[in-house]
């Protein structure tokens, strides 16, 4: 999925995501595709890049395919930032998600951020910075 696209999916889900306080997209800065969160007492910032499906080129749409909703688990606020995230993408039940990975959960790994992975073959890798 291109990284635009996902970005405002993003806004439009917190922005209806119990605790927020704030979705501001950061435009023009070192990160491109970029969103501030408040929520929780926590300023959150989150970068978010697409990969396309293998073969797709970026003049031409790919077509969405939408299969069931991916399994999630609701993750408490105060708890890990990627964890939250993915609990909040997984709450609306997305059709043309396969699956979400949370980074911080992997094993020796410190890094905040998740892997969306599309029924298509597309990917969005969000990361927090």
């Amino acid at each position: 999925m291109r990284s635009l696209e996902y970005r405002d999916c993003l806004v439009d889900l917190l922005k209806n995501a119990p605790g927020v306080q704030r979705v501001e997209v950061l435009e023009g800065g070192r990160y491109p595709f970029a969103l501030a969160v408040s929520a929780g007492g926590r300023d959150l910032r989150w970068q978010v890049i697409g990969q396309l499906a293998e073969g797709a080129k970026h003049d031409v749409p790919t077509v969405p395919i939408q299969s069931g909703p991916p399994a999630f688990t609701a993750a408490l606020m105060g708890g890990a930032p990627d964890a939250w995230l993915a609990g909040v993408i997984g709450a609306a039940e997305p059709l043309d998600t396969e699956r979400i990975e949370v980074w911080s959960a992997r094993e020796g790994k410190d890094d905040a951020g998740l892997t969306v992975f599309f029924h298509n073959g597309e990917r969005v890798f969000v990361r927090l910075f």
